[in-house]
């Protein structure tokens, strides 16, 4: 039997990357997938799993959103927040408008999507936080980036302190470098990409980035019976950075 077989799974971010690739393998696996993204690219994301638009930095679009899941599918079994953005620059450059981007994004819509969306998810229901290994490490122009995650992180804590008497799991997923075209939006130019890409290969132990499909094997886990006994974990899927 595939491992959701009949479950509602709704992704934040899902039109690319770890969501994208994680949307393929949810549906593979028997759910019905429902996936968000800032923008009408629903053509992304294929025939099978439905498509909101969602900007999950505006709670009215995040109200919305939750509105239209109930209307649709009644009930969402796995909520995977994924929906994130990602860019670099040292602290003298970072203006407020940077800083609120990263916020806005990483965190509060965090908060907001599991908040709006818990009403619908069940007993045994699950959540999974995207966060990442730079929450836990010190690099250069990182800092609100990093920061951003470290909440997360946290979140996965406490929010699955609150929410196992509810019978619903809450763990975390801290990636490492993986291929995502996050890479591509951050304000450096081509060769300061693959500059850094080069760095962050060396730093992990497999001397590798991920393929978004890994990371989305470790979602599937969290997601299914196979963690049935996980509550507040952090998955550190990172290639051996910490």
């Amino acid at each position: 039997m595939r491992k959701l077989e009949s479950k509602v799974a709704l992704i934040t971010g899902g039109t690319s990357g770890i969501g994208l690739a994680t949307a393929a393998l949810f549906q593979q696996e028997g759910a019905q997938v429902i996936v968000t993204g800032r923008r009408n690219t629903a053509d992304a994301v294929g025939p099978g799993p439905a498509f909101l638009q969602c900007d999950v930095t505006k709670l009215d679009h995040i109200a919305r959103m939750a509105v239209e899941v109930r209307k649709r599918f009644g009930r969402v079994d796995v909520l995977f927040v994924n929906a994130g953005v990602c860019r670099f620059g040292p602290i003298d450059e970072v203006d407020e408008a940077f800083f609120d981007e990263h916020f806005n994004t990483n965190v509060k819509g965090a908060y907001f999507t599991v908040q709006q969306i818990l009403p619908l998810i069940p007993q045994g229901g699950a959540i999974l936080l995207n966060a990442s290994v730079a929450g836990r490490i010190g690099r250069p122009r990182i800092s609100v980036y990093a920061a951003t995650k470290a909440a997360v992180i946290s979140l996965g804590r406490t929010l699955a302190a609150e929410l196992a008497r509810k019978g619903i799991r809450v763990n975390t997923i801290s990636p490492g470098p993986v291929h995502t075209p996050l890479f591509q939006k951050m304000n450096l130019d081509a060769a300061g990409v693959e500059a850094m890409q080069q760095r962050f290969a060396e730093g992990t132990a497999l001397k590798r980035f991920a393929s978004p499909e890994e990371i989305a094997r470790v979602a599937l886990f969290l997601a299914s019976e196979d963690s049935s006994y996980l509550v507040g974990a952090e998955v550190q899927a990172d290639g051996g950075i910490l």
